[in-house]
């Protein structure tokens, strides 16, 4: 079966910083765009980063960007999201997949129906 497995998250004071990987199991991440989403109870899921090409190409939600880091190592068949300057505001479930169709542009790696391989989240916690 085919899924991501996330890890990384816990709990980090505001001001902080966390590295949250996204592991492949069963295919190889490099061959597709990868996107990380977040979601907050009650909320939409939300795209925080995308590295969308073997370019590799990225994108960011306009909350992410400056802060943090989207990154691969396609040896380790993992994706990483690094996270600087954390707020409360910050706080959420974190989910990385795959994007079905290929490479999205900057109109539409955020749409999460687009994607596929969903892992089961890290949660990341941002309180003092």
């Amino acid at each position: 079966q085919r899924q991501f497995v996330e890890s990384g998250g816990g709990l980090v004071q505001p001001g902080g910083s966390l590295r949250l990987a996204c592991a492949a199991s069963g295919f190889t991440s490099a061959d597709w765009a990868v996107t990380w989403f977040r979601q907050v109870p009650g909320k939409e899921r939300e795209g925080v980063a995308c590295i969308c090409s073997s370019v590799p190409t990225t994108f960011y939600s306009d909350s992410a960007r400056g802060r943090f880091t989207i990154s691969r190592d396609n040896a380790e068949n993992v994706v990483f999201l690094q996270m600087n300057g954390l707020e409360p505001e910050d706080t959420a479930v974190y989910y990385c997949a795959a994007h079905k169709y290929g490479e999205p542009g900057r109109g539409s790696w955020f749409r999460d129906y687009e994607y596929d391989y969903w892992g089961q989240g890290t949660r990341v916690t941002v309180s003092s």
